[in-house]
């Protein structure tokens, strides 16, 4: 039970996460007129922050090194951001699909291999190690 709690709380910070993402894409592609490429990268940025900090106190409720635990997540993101970025090059300048689809798509990704990776990687050994009082 415990388990499925904390996958509960990952999937709603990270549908948080995902409305930060996607209103910064917003912003950035349709306001701005950044090139589609350019405000998902800002935005993934902008979500990663977000989601880290809250699933590291409360998913993972986690007393783990906060440096450490940063660099581990920005490992998964040397990854993952040139990837997802390149997928969303390829797809919207290149195929011509539409910049949300691909964005979306490039989202539910992140959701699972972030997921896993800080489960099993980032917060291995320190899960459920924080202070209630922290």
């Amino acid at each position: 039970m415990k388990e499925f709690l904390r996958v509960v709380k990952f999937t709603l910070f990270s549908i948080s996460a995902g409305l930060i993402q996607m209103g910064g894409f917003a912003l950035l592609y349709e306001l701005l007129h950044f090139p589609e490429w350019l405000a998902y990268l800002i935005a993934l940025v902008a979500s990663v922050v977000w989601n880290f900090t809250l699933n590291r106190r409360f998913t993972f409720q986690s007393a783990s090194n906060v440096p450490v635990a940063m660099v581990k997540v920005a490992f998964y993101y040397l990854v993952f951001t040139p990837l997802s970025t390149g997928l969303e090059w390829l797809l919207t300048e290149q195929l011509l699909w539409n910049g949300y689809l691909v964005t979306a798509i490039n989202m539910l990704l992140n959701f699972v291999t972030e997921f896993l990776y800080q489960r099993y990687y980032v917060f291995r050994d320190s899960i459920d190690t924080r202070d209630a009082k922290e």
